[in-house]
């Protein structure tokens, strides 16, 4: 796996989905907003929430838990959506919250344990910090290579 692990001085955005925290990359982060409903998209598989209106651009909404495998969101008025700019495409990710902003520090990111599985492609290394451990997400592999096509 040749995971590219954010250089010391980097900086994460923290994320929440339930009781678990994951990281992104704040050079992936175009912005954050509140939770508007999505407009639902037919046949879309169960992770697309649907789509949003962002200036213009029509994105993809994902529910980044049901990606990860943790199960449905219900988004509320708490929620938020990541707009993050992977490869070619912007998508609205949405997470329970923004927690907070890490700077990367020279042994701060860990390999993830090895047990096999789609999960090891999603999480690029691991992190300990004083309030638990935060998955460093590889949202390259977290979206389908295949892209969702929007029709204009």
């Amino acid at each position: 796996m040749s995971h590219s692990i954010p250089q010391p001085g980097a900086e994460l955005i923290s994320v929440r989905i339930g009781a678990q925290s994951y990281a992104i990359d704040i050079m992936a982060v175009r912005e954050i907003r509140g939770w508007t409903a999505a407009t639902p998209l037919p046949h879309a598989p169960p992770h697309v929430l649907g789509m949003m209106n962002l200036r213009g651009a029509i994105l993809p909404v994902i529910d980044l838990g049901a990606r990860l495998g943790l199960g449905p969101a219900e988004p509320n008025s708490s929620s938020v959506v990541v707009v993050a700019q992977i490869g070619e495409a912007q998508v609205g990710l949405v997470v329970d919250a923004v927690s907070d902003i890490l700077t990367v520090t020279q042994g701060l990111i860990q390999s993830p344990p090895d047990i096999g599985g789609e999960i090891l492609n999603y999480v690029n290394g691991v992190m300990t910090i004083d309030a638990g451990i935060v998955s460093l997400l590889s949202l390259e592999n977290v979206m389908p290579p295949e892209p969702i096509v929007l029709a204009a």
